[in-house]
């Protein structure tokens, strides 16, 4: 195994080849090079996920969404809608992801945690995708291990500078999920939903009022809750240099946000799985580092049997 004591999920389907979009995922490919360079990652603890099925996505998704999808009867509103083209090999690519997540939740409960080099898909709806997320495969994945009777409770973290809409419509009501989402207030979704914890910032909150905030937020979560499950969405565009936010976390910061939450996770005895969620810094490779950062802190964490 790497010198990581839990596993990755990757699969090169992840890249979604969207040519010049604005969301990069060639960094998946890029994340997982670096992470096999850092020593995290090896043939022994990589997890090359199936895709998600029919099945599986509709324990989240409407029967019209699903078929949209996976029987091409999208209508070109719910492209515009989703805003990044339709095409069978990205849907495919969103299956991976989705299949990665359920790999991981599960690995999570074997191993405490797991980490999938991608996923986070947050602004998907039951009914629809937007926001460059098709598949919701946190939510899948949850609905997934509690259909499975593996877990009853998950908490899904949410830390991506724009607010998890979708998963909180999902999970809205569900007292078997508990949904936090910390995130820059005057940002995509300009019509937020209702998480059970939302913390809202102002533009240019740096370090320390985000990690203040941070803390009070997870300090309610697990009052209110200690998960079977906890699902960590973990969006590198806080970061200062990003160019769809507009906080100004710096690389240390955004590595103690990721302590923050893990450490959370790992003094209560929670298994937690990773997703990797949005990044748009200008230059790819401090997005490919920022996201392999948050490996490093889970790889401490975990591997330093931190309390």
């Amino acid at each position: 195994m790497g010198r990581a004591p839990f596993h990755f999920s990757y699969h090169p389907g992840y890249h979604l080849r969207l040519g010049g979009h604005v969301f990069p995922s060639v960094k998946f490919e890029g994340i997982r090079k670096e992470l096999e360079r850092r020593g995290l990652v090896s043939e022994r603890n990589l997890i090359v996920p199936a895709p998600a099925g029919r099945e599986a996505l509709l324990l989240v998704h409407s029967p019209e969404w699903v078929s949209a999808l996976l029987d091409g009867t999208i209508r070109y509103e719910q492209v515009v809608k989703l805003e990044i083209p339709y095409a069978k090999p990205i849907v495919e690519g969103f299956l991976y992801h989705c299949g990665g997540s359920i790999e991981c939740a599960e690995a999570a409960l074997r191993d405490g945690a797991a980490f999938n080099i991608g996923g986070g898909f947050h602004h998907a709806f039951a009914g629809h995708g937007e926001g460059f997320c098709a598949v919701n495969d946190v939510a899948v994945a949850i609905r997934v291990l509690q259909q499975r009777g593996r877990i009853r409770t998950a908490m899904v973290v949410d830390t991506d500078v724009h607010q998890g809409n979708g998963t909180a419509s999902v999970f809205a009501g569900d007292e078997s999920v508990l949904t936090m989402s910390i995130h820059q207030r005057e940002n995509y979704p300009y019509e937020k939903q209702r998480s059970d914890i939302d913390i809202e910032l102002d533009d240019g909150v740096g370090d320390r009022e985000y990690l203040e905030a941070l803390g009070v937020g997870l300090a309610a979560a697990f009052q209110r809750m200690k998960p079977d499950l906890l699902a960590y969405v973990a969006g590198s565009d806080p970061f200062e240099e990003d160019k769809l936010g507009g906080l100004r976390l710096s690389e240390a910061g955004m590595m103690e946000r990721d302590l923050m939450v893990l450490r959370a996770a790992r003094e209560r005895g929670i298994p937690v799985f990773v997703t990797l969620a949005g990044g748009y810094a200008k230059r790819l490779e401090d997005t490919v580092k920022l996201h392999v950062n948050t490996a490093e802190a889970l790889a401490r964490v975990m591997g330093h049997g931190e309390r």
